[in-house]
């Protein structure tokens, strides 16, 4: 029996994607790269298990759902969001925030906030194409400014992946272009009254990823994986990343793996070129969706 790795998550260092693995072991992805990987068999314990929240072990070590990104059971799911900037919960962080405006594809503006001290290492987790900072301040008063634009000007603080992908392959190929929705709205934020004193604004100055992901030309995706499965496998060279999200060149053409789906499996080497996972079809999520070692 192959020994079998459990996959923490990607990552974003200043080189590209990295897969971190339980214990601490690294593999950086660079472009051309073949990702290839079996899920152990259901003999040899290939069930997902939930991940645990905040560095503790699921206590029942409960069985997930395969098609589920949260790679937790309800209790560690609860746990994990409680004490969280994310779910709100945690007013009373003393570290300064930064307010941006991201940018996924035509129509596909959300606002956000993320700590200071995080950089852009929040923007390339959710895949954005191209950014621009709003301002900094204090938790609460970056928390007022992303719902001023909310209210103000209907900006979602949310952008479902699946809206990402399906624009990916067919994003304006000008910088100027791609910067142009986000340059009117920071116009029209920045001309907006009722913007907490203490949030100290910033110049649209916008940060392109293209580069950083590999979209420059990248095949359209024919699919996804929607799931690992015990004893599947899958292989495919690296062409882009973005987010979470892998765009694997296959025997069945680009598919997208987003690698939270691996969190929870027990992984094994895979040699051979095979995909034997089930994969979505884009087609089957409907026509013109616009606005989510081993190696």
């Amino acid at each position: 029996m192959a020994q079998a790795w459990r996959c923490s998550g990607l990552r974003w260092s200043a080189d590209g994607p990295v897969l971190v693995w339980d214990g601490g072991r690294r593999s950086a992805l660079t472009w051309g790269k073949r990702v290839a990987f079996g899920v152990a068999e259901a003999a040899e314990g290939g069930v997902r298990t939930c991940v645990g929240a905040r560095g503790h072990a699921c206590p029942s070590a409960a069985a997930v759902p395969g098609r589920s990104t949260g790679a937790r059971c309800e209790e560690c799911a609860r746990l994990d969001r409680a004490h969280s900037v994310a779910a709100d919960t945690f007013a009373d962080d003393p570290r300064p925030y930064r307010v941006y405006l991201a940018w996924f594809g035509p129509g596909m503006v959300k606002v956000g906030i993320t700590a200071v001290e995080r950089g852009s290492a929040r923007l390339l987790e959710q895949g954005a194409v191209c950014f621009s900072w709003l301002g900094a301040g204090p938790l609460m008063a970056a928390r007022r400014t992303e719902e001023l634009l909310r209210a103000a000007l209907r900006v979602p603080d949310r952008i479902p992946y699946a809206h990402k992908r399906a624009v990916r392959a067919v994003l304006p190929q000008a910088e100027e272009e791609r910067a142009a929705e986000l340059a009117e709205l920071h116009a029209r934020a920045g001309a907006l009254g009722g913007w907490p004193e203490s949030l100290e604004r910033e110049p649209f100055r916008p940060v392109d990823h293209v580069g950083v992901f590999g979209l420059a030309g990248v095949p359209a995706a024919g699919g996804e994986v929607s799931e690992l499965v015990a004893g599947g496998a899958v292989s495919g060279e690296l062409v882009a990343a973005a987010g979470p999200d892998l765009h694997l060149a296959t025997a069945e053409g680009v598919v997208v793996l987003d690698t939270r789906l691996l969190a929870g499996w027990g992984l094994v080497p895979a040699p051979g070129r095979e995909l034997s996972v089930p994969v979505r079809e884009y087609g089957e999520l409907g026509e013109g969706v616009v606005q989510e070692g081993l190696f």
